[in-house]
């Protein structure tokens, strides 16, 4: 498994393909069509992130990899260009251990995006909500 760094570079050299953000913003919501989307039932107010203008939910789990215990990350939402914000984060956060979830500059990744300058104000507190619950579940298990 690459390491989240591995991850955030692919991650940025692909943006970097793309002069135009509304050809980002596809790349966004193809990402959001790659990770798999949860049940119905998993959709409570308890997974639920508030402040999001759209409905965003995040449930997480722990496995062992490798002889070490991982958070597995789960994510979906109602907005494609939220699912593939959500997508970003899937792929730096998921199946990592507590403390490498914690310990990722994901504000430095957001940031060589240049998502912050591209999302509404509405989407970055939006995401912000969600990377704030990933750490927060990821407390939970360290």
């Amino acid at each position: 498994m690459a390491t989240q760094l591995e991850v955030a570079g692919e991650l940025v050299e692909g943006f970097e393909m793309f002069d135009d953000w509304e050809e980002r913003y596809g790349l966004l919501i193809d990402l959001g069509k790659k990770i798999p989307p949860l049940d119905d039932a998993e959709k409570t107010e308890d997974h639920r992130i508030h402040g999001c203008q759209s409905k965003v939910w995040v449930v997480a789990g722990e496995a062992e990899k490798d002889g070490q215990d991982v958070i597995i990350f789960r994510a979906d939402s109602d907005s494609a260009i939220v699912k593939g914000l959500v997508a970003l984060l899937y792929k730096v956060y998921n199946e990592r251990t507590p403390k490498e979830v914690l310990s990722f500059d994901i504000n430095h990744l957001l940031d060589q995006l240049e998502l912050g300058q591209h999302l509404s104000m509405n989407r970055r507190n939006g995401l912000a909500g969600i990377v704030t619950r990933i750490r927060e579940l990821a407390l939970k298990h360290v």
